[in-house]
This record gives structure tokens, C-alpha cells and sequence, in this order.
């Protein structure tokens, strides 16, 4: 999950913020969602990047061919391949009388009562239980990705607000200077304003610094740093889609993919212990040879055999199997079961999460609307002297304060739909 609130920036009397056009002024909606301050690297691209260093990634494709291996065995008419047996008997070191015996045998190994049937349902589940597990990887990178991007987004944000805050407190300190020198200010407010730029300048170099942590942390995920510099304001990138929610989200058990990779882990201990069941011992075999032979001073007789090969049964080995497998059964549902308790959780405090940066949204858009016509008037008034340049200092850091809370809240709200997605198991898109 994603911490719901950035980490509030703390007021100085004596910070000259910047300026700027207000954000949007129309009430959030679920399209208002599809334009978020962002960088240009996508969230989806950062995910693929992300994914294909993965090891499950990597190993995906091996997997589902063992997986094919494992049902082509179980489709075999054999429990085990044949063997071929060939031997020879002869007196040559022994009087050489002329006596030979050769053997040709097939040995065919034939599956117990029921075994293939439930080796080939073993074979299917572990099938499914490697899609599943794939996908359940998935949705953990995609956890990891979306909060260490939505982290640098607001890195970039800070950074550049910052950097813009930076150059307006050097222009109004020039500005002040000026008006000092020709008698209009006096030193002491040349002073505020110098040392105001100087705070700027602090937290700018204070934004620069979170950001390149931020990039190094995303960098740690898909292999490079994402493109983009904090001087400049970041662009506009496409946010993920709002998802529908179910009517009811206990209907998401078996979808979700965390849950469903410990479904099948059940499924297939328990097929493997109903396997077990019928495992009572090794597999018999089927012998079949032809044995070419003669005495001595005689001509070669042929024969034919056929035979069996029945194993005896090892109940205590087979228990031990089969409950293994039921206790591999039992703790896969009850982990599937927590998880699933664990995931409703989840998605009702993101539910309640995306509905709350809703109101944020609105509420700073309207205070940055606000600010901005306050921060006019009262730049028009102190160029004409009617103000004094603590007000105009305090207007400015209201108006450039909320300018950053509406920016901010709508990337939480991008960010808050990135969790509603992630609590219902979709992938970044």
C-alpha cells in the first residue's frame, strides 16, 4: 500500500513562494484522473521494465514447458520408460562344449489401480498453480513499482515547485533591493527578502536531494534512472484508469491473484495426497523376453516368458507422503483464507482512501483559486505602496502553498487509484 499523505512542508513567515497559474478548477471526476503532474516515464512502462528483471519473468517460460513434460508423462501408457534386458550364457572359458543360452526381455513398468488418472490431475493442477504463481509475482513487483513511482512523482513535484520558489525569492530580493536604493523600502526590508531567498534555497536544495533518492529507489527496480530533471516542471503522463467496484468483494476470492496462487497450492497437495492414497507401492512390472538356447552337441531351442514383477507395499512410507501432502493441503487454505480476510481489508481502506482524496482535490483546487486572486490584489497593492512587504511575503507563501497542496493532492488521488487497483489485483496500466 502507498503512505496516503506526503510529508507536510512547514511554513516560514520569511519564504517567498512561487507563483503560477491555479490547477484546474472543476471538481474531481474519474476522467480528471487521467491527467496527473508527472514525469515522462509511465507507470506501465515502469512495470514491464520492472518485470522482465524479474527472476519468475525470466524462468516463466521453463516452467510451463516442465509443467507440459510432467502431463505428457502422465498421458504415457507406462508408469515408468521400458527396459530393454539382454544377457548371454556360455561355457567358452569353461570346456566350450558348445553349450549357449541368449535373452532378449522387455521390462514394462504398469501404473497401480488409479494412478494415472490422479497423476495426470496432479500434472494439471501444477499447471495452474504456475500461472498463478506468476501472476501473484506480478501484482507483488506491481506493488513495489507503483509506490516507488508515485514516491519520485512526488519527489519531482516538490522539486520543481521548489526550484520555482527558489527563482521567484531571488527576483522579489532584486526587486526589493532596488526600490531600497531609491528610497521606497527601507534596509530592513531588503533583509527579509534576502533572507528569504536564502531559505528558498535551502528547501531547494533539500527537494533536490529527496528526489534523487526517490529516482535511485525506482532505478533499483527497473534498471536505470527514470529521465527527467527536477529544474523542470514535470509534464503531463496518463494515470491509471478508476476501476469499477464490485457490488460485493467477497466475489474476488478466487480472481484475486494472490489469493488464487494459494488455491491452487491446496489443489495440489490435495490432488498429490489423493495420489498418495493409491501410491500402496512401487509400480509392478510387466516382463516379456525370448530366450535362445542349446546344449552341447545339439541344435539352438527357442522360448518365450512372460512374468510379473509385483512389488511389496510400504505403509509406513506412504503415510508419511500422504500426510505430508494434507498438511501441505491445510495450511495453503488457511494462508488463503487469511489473505483473503487481509485483502477485503485492503480494499476498503483503499475504497475509503480514493473517496477521501476526492474531497482533498476539490477543496485544494477551490484554495488555490482563491490564492491566486488574493496573491494579485495584493501584488498590485504593494507595487503602489499600500502594502507592506511582510503581507505581500505571507501572501505569497498562501499562494504557492496551495498551489503545491492541489498539485500534490492530485497525485495522491493518482496515487489512491493506483492502490484501489492494486487491493483488487489489476496491473498498472
Amino acid at each position: 500500500m502507498f503512505p496516503s499523505k506526503t510529508r507536510k512542508w512547514l511554513p516560514c513567515a520569511l519564504l517567498v513562494l512561487a507563483t503560477g497559474s491555479s490547477l484546474a478548477q472543476t471538481a474531481p471526476s474519474a476522467s480528471s484522473l487521467q491527467s496527473v503532474t508527472a514525469g515522462p516515464v509511465s507507470l506501465k512502462q515502469a512495470f514491464d521494465t520492472a518485470w522482465a528483471r524479474q527472476p519468475e519473468a525470466e524462468s516463466s517460460s521453463a516452467r510451463r514447458e516442465a509443467a507440459t513434460a510432467r502431463r505428457a508423462a502422465a498421458d504415457s501408457w507406462t508408469a515408468e520408460p521400458m527396459a530393454l534386458e539382454l544377457s548371454s550364457k556360455g561355457d567358452q572359458l569353461n570346456g566350450n562344449d558348445g553349450s549357449r543360452e541368449h535373452n532378449v526381455g522387455l521390462a514394462i513398468p504398469l501404473w497401480l489401480p488409479g494412478e494415472r488418472s490422479r497423476t495426470g490431475a496432479v500434472a494439471e493442477a501444477e499447471a495452474q498453480s504456475t500461472a498463478s504463481r506468476a501472476s501473484a509475482a506480478q501484482l507483488r513487483i506491481a506493488a513495489e513499482v507503483r509506490e516507488a513511482y508515485w514516491q519520485w512523482q512526488r519527489s519531482r513535484v516538490e522539486a520543481s515547485l521548489a526550484s520555482e520558489r527558489e527563482g521567484n525569492a531571488r527576483q522579489l530580493a532584486a526587486d526589493v533591493a532596488k526600490r531600497v536604493k531609491s528610497g521606497e523600502l527601507a534596509l530592513a526590508d531588503q533583509h527579509q527578502a534576502e533572507g528569504a531567498a536564502a531559505q528558498a534555497e535551502i528547501e531547494a536544495a533539500r527537494a533536490r536531494s529527496a528526489l534523487t533518492t526517490a529516482a535511485q529507489q525506482l532505478r533499483s527496480l527497473i534498471g536505470t534512472l527514470p529521465s527527467g530533471r527536477e529544474e523542470t516542471a514535470p509534464g503531463v503522463v496518463a494515470g491509471e484508469p478508476v476501476p469499477a467496484l464490485p457490488a460485493d468483494f467477497a466475489v474476488l476470492d478466487a480472481q484475486h491473484p494472490a489469493v488464487a496462487a494459494l488455491l491452487d497450492q491446496a489443489e495440489v497437495a490435495r490432488r498429490s495426497a489423493e495420489l498418495a492414497r493409491v501410491q500402496t507401492r512401487a509400480n509392478p512390472e510387466l516382463t516379456l523376453s525370448t530366450t535362445r538356447e542349446r546344449e552341447p552337441g545339439e541344435s539352438y531351442d527357442e522360448s518365450l516368458t512372460l512374468g510379473i514383477r509385483i512389488p511389496f507395499g510400504s505403509g509406513s512410507r506412504n503415510r508419511a507422503k500422504q500426510a505430508t501432502a494434507e498438511a501441505e493441503a491445510i495450511e495453503a487454505e488457511v494462508q488463503a483464507r487469511l489473505a483473503r480476510e487481509r485483502l477485503l481489508g485492503e480494499l476498503e481502506a483503499a475504497r475509503l482512501e480514493f473517496e477521501s482524496t476526492r474531497t482533498q482535490v476539490a477543496a485544494a483546487e477551490k484554495r488555490t483559486r482563491l490564492a491566486q486572486e488574493s496573491r494579485g490584489f495584493f501584488e498590485k497593492s504593494f507595487r503602489l505602496g499600500e502594502t507592506d512587504l511582510p503581507t505581500r511575503l505571507r501572501i505569497e507563501l498562501e499562494a504557492t502553498d496551495a498551489k503545491r497542496q492541489a498539485a500534490l493532492a492530485r497525485l495522491d488521488q493518482a496515487a489512491a487509484t493506483s492502490a484501489l487497483r492494486q487491493a483488487l489485483g489489476l496491473l498498472p496500466e
